[in-house]
């Protein structure tokens, strides 16, 4: 693997959000892999799909997204960067299918049976979280607490985009309680899957405990890097450092093996 390879890259993003919320990350990083088709998947329920039902399980939404890249004529194998639930979502495609992945890079998840419920999601973040899901607060009220809860930036100019999105394509509360429970009952194999495998954690994740990563990365015995500021949603607070982290992972991963 390096940056001229054409192998796509899928990404993944997590929990009632969708493939504009990549911002800029999106941009730079398809920049710096120029050589690669770029796949950004909305996941049914979230963005130009939020009329669509949310599946009820993460294998299910797994394999939305096999099907989605097949009709859009991308054929395996792919790599996947994730990040949340996308992040489960490619674990789930990792350990089922690991023939039609060459890399997954795993983004500030938190996987069973290697996290604790309250790492998987922090008290703090209870009353928030139950508020958007349950309650359908303003789109300026809900996007402001996303900001809050998921990065390390008090920058509030992206919240007009965002309410903006919100408005337009509004996650249903229907839809919003089957991700969570999709993602409450998501548990993971404890054998490492054979692709390989970068973890990306953010040491100020409000949302998520950087221990999930942590865990996981012990478990499956992959690399883990760890941004020492940033918060939940990584590729918002930190881009470059993302991009630098996967060019970096992606040239190891290339170079030929001493004989």
């Amino acid at each position: 693997m390096n940056e001229q390879d054409d192998t796509p890259w899928v990404l993944l993003r997590g929990l009632m959000r969708d493939r504009r919320h990549w911002g800029p990350f999106a941009a730079l990083f398809a920049s710096r892999f120029a050589g690669a088709p770029i796949a950004a998947i909305d996941f049914p329920g979230n963005g130009e799909l939020h009329q669509q039902r949310s599946l009820a399980s993460i294998d299910a939404t797994a394999d939305f997204c096999r099907a989605d890249l097949r009709r859009r004529g991308l054929k395996p194998p792919y790599r996947v960067l994730a990040m949340s639930m996308g992040a489960m979502v490619a674990a789930s495609w990792a350990t089922r299918y690991p023939q039609e992945l060459a890399a997954c890079v795993l983004i500030n998840t938190s996987l069973r049976p290697f996290s604790r419920f309250w790492q998987r999601l922090r008290p703090r973040a209870y009353p928030s979280v139950l508020k958007m899901a349950l309650l359908q607060p303003s789109p300026r009220e809900a996007e402001t607490m996303v900001l809050r809860l998921t990065t390390s930036s008090r920058d509030e100019r992206v919240l007009d985009d965002w309410s903006a999105w919100r408005a337009a394509q509004p996650v249903s509360k229907a839809n919003a309680l089957r991700q969570l429970a999709a993602a409450t009952r998501f548990v993971t194999t404890h054998e490492a899957p054979t692709v390989r495998t970068l973890v990306l954690v953010g040491a100020r994740d409000g949302l998520v405990s950087p221990d999930c990563s942590r865990q996981l990365a012990a478990a499956w015995g992959c690399e883990i890097r760890e941004h020492p500021s940033a918060g939940h949603d990584l590729p918002f607070d930190d881009a470059a450092w993302v991009v630098a982290q996967v060019e970096d992972w992606s040239r190891i991963g290339s170079a030929p093996t001493a004989a």
